[in-house]
């Protein structure tokens, strides 16, 4: 009995390929034909709140600020005691007006018992230098051990007068923690930001003690139980991928803002839901970039929160985040001003 002739339709359809094309090689130019803005400056004076400028000239800072139409940048220090001074001497006696510091957690002397005083001193001395915050990065509640050679917990009540001390002081409590989603994921073939992890393994917490949704529980506490204390939690609260969760802790806790620098590629691949969160939260959502100061990825983040353009590239680092492109959320001048600057100067002394 003959073969039944082949359907050319289920063919088509069926066919696939094993290719051996290296990830890192393809660089596909999409065929789409759609709207490009250049946003030279944004519509609004900007206050970068987020970014790190230790490394830099300040004078070379300037010239890219004034170019994008940055008021001012807050540069948060990764250096501590007397390196931690000098960088913020550098960028103040540069230009008072346009740069301000978050101090960085210093956790030397973490294992004595008189840790919380010893901060609290270091931070009023921060504060004397020009400080307007401190930053507690997301070695804590990762790698961060007690004198008992314990994971310091980020909700350590032997913390508690640190936080008390800052809203004292008048000043905002930053919080970077976990990361995102799928850097608590094995780095395999089906983690969407395997390229970004290859390239930096350090970056993965697959096997943490604790797991992203308990450190953020966490952090959460903190917020809540120190209620006069002003927080930012960075990254869209690391909530980049799970918005109900960021809009959760903003109804939740109204002592708490968030910043949405590095997340311009995961707010920009929901731009509904993206577009909502901020029309919803205006007066809690402060600009950030966490990128080197660079004219492009200034005004990607324009094109970003101003245009409708569809389907383009978003600000990252070399490595880049994922394999996907984003959309522009075109919000209205009230959110954007709010957004660019008011939402900063409330926090600023």
């Amino acid at each position: 009995m003959s073969e039944s002739p082949a359907d050319k339709f289920v063919d088509m359809v069926t066919a696939n390929a094993h290719v051996d094309l290296p990830i890192s090689d393809f660089h596909p130019r999409s065929m789409l034909a759609s709207s490009h803005h250049t946003i030279e400056k944004a519509r609004f004076p900007v206050i970068d709140y987020h970014n790190h400028l230790d490394s830099l000239e300040p004078r070379d800072v300037l010239h890219i600020m004034d170019a994008c139409g940055i008021e001012k940048i807050v540069n948060i220090t990764m250096k501590v005691g007397r390196e931690a001074f000098g960088i913020m001497d550098n960028f103040h006696h540069a230009s008072p007006d346009r740069f301000d510091t978050i101090g960085w957690m210093d956790w030397s002397g973490v294992e004595k018992n008189d840790f919380a005083q010893i901060s609290c001193d270091r931070l009023e001395r921060l504060v004397e230098r020009g400080a307007v915050g401190i930053k507690f990065w997301k070695d804590l509640g990762l790698h961060i051990r007690d004198g008992y050679g314990q994971l310091l917990r980020i909700d350590d009540e032997r913390l508690a007068p640190i936080f008390e001390k800052a809203g004292d002081l008048g000043i905002a409590v930053m919080f970077h923690t976990a990361d995102p989603d799928a850097f608590f994921l094995p780095i395999d073939a089906y983690n969407e930001r395997f390229e970004e992890l290859a390239a930096h393994p350090d970056w993965a917490f697959h096997n943490s003690f604790y797991s992203k949704s308990d450190l953020l529980d966490q952090r959460d506490r903190v917020i809540s139980r120190h209620p006069q204390t002003k927080f930012v939690a960075a990254h869209v609260a690391e909530s980049g991928e799970n918005l109900q969760r960021a809009a959760q802790l903003l109804e939740t806790c109204p002592n708490v803002s968030i910043d949405i620098s590095a997340r311009a590629s995961e707010l920009g691949r929901q731009p509904y839901a993206a577009r909502h969160f901020f029309l919803k939260f205006a007066d809690r959502i402060l600009f950030g970039s966490d990128l080197l100061p660079e004219e492009n990825m200034y005004r990607l983040y324009y094109r970003f929160l101003e245009t409708d353009d569809e389907y383009f590239e978003y600000p990252s680092h070399a490595s880049r985040q994922g394999r996907w492109n984003i959309y522009g959320l075109y919000l209205p001048d009230d959110v954007l001003r709010k957004v660019y600057r008011e939402n900063a100067l409330r926090l600023l002394p």
